[in-house]
């Protein structure tokens, strides 16, 4: 009875040393593969590490290209500048010269101003066709006659302009009468309202506050054509 107790117990040992090879086997088989897969690991972060370093550098090369792209940008917009303004002082030029040039010719109003006259009727008065527009133009009614440097007729509006060489507050109050006077010049065109434009090459400010407080429109010469100075002064006369 003893003796069979016994070769139970030693063979339940021997199955519980069995059983512990087995996963003392496991075990280790389960260390190698996590040492290779961590091995593994560590070569790829290898890698990883490789490729980020060469990123940063090409990175690096990217910001010294953007930076030298930025700077050469900067350069170019400097030029620009520079011939920008070079350019619109020749223009500047140009024109001076083209407008004394005119002054001197007699040919102020057909060459300097009246090709500007639409463009101002156009954009502050809203006239996009003139009903007539004119130069040089005489009216004779029971023996008088009167002239204008030139006249655009709109839907509402006569724009009347009288041009001088050295433009001066004494022009001021006679141009208002010979304003006042289109009415009865032009009675088809009474129901209009007569709005007076004086133009010169370079209006002294003074002239063209004066001007301002009649209601008097001035034009003067700009950067590219004849602009008006003043063009509040179509609210001094509502």
């Amino acid at each position: 009875m003893a003796s069979a107790v016994l070769r139970q117990e030693v063979d339940e040992l021997r199955e519980y040393m069995k059983e512990l090879s087995y996963q003392a086997m496991r075990t280790e088989m389960s260390v190698s593969r996590l040492s290779d897969e961590m091995r593994a690991f560590k070569d790829e972060m290898r890698v990883f590490k490789n490729e980020m370093g060469e990123f940063k550098d090409e990175m690096r090369a990217f910001k010294g290209e953007m930076g030298d792209f930025k700077d050469e940008m900067r350069a170019f917009k400097d030029e620009m500048r520079a011939f920008k303004d070079e350019t619109i002082r020749d223009r500047q030029r140009m024109n001076k010269q083209w407008g004394e040039l005119a002054n001197r010719l007699g040919t102020l109003v057909e060459d300097i101003v009246a090709p500007s006259l639409p463009r101002v009727a156009a954009e502050l008065l809203g006239c996009e066709r003139p009903e007539l527009f004119a130069l040089r133009v005489v009216r004779r009614r029971n023996g008088e006659s009167r002239e204008y440097d030139a006249m655009v007729v709109c839907p509402e509006t006569v724009l009347v302009n009288e041009t001088k060489s050295r433009l001066q507050s004494s022009h001021i109050d006679p141009f208002l009468e010979k304003l006042a006077e289109v009415p009865r010049f032009f009675p088809e065109y009474e129901q209009k309202r007569p709005i007076g434009v004086l133009a010169s090459l370079y209006p002294d400010p003074s002239v063209v506050r004066r001007a301002s407080a009649a209601g008097l429109l001035v034009m003067g010469m700009g950067d590219d054509a004849m602009q008006v100075l003043n063009p509040e002064a179509l609210d001094a006369r509502d």
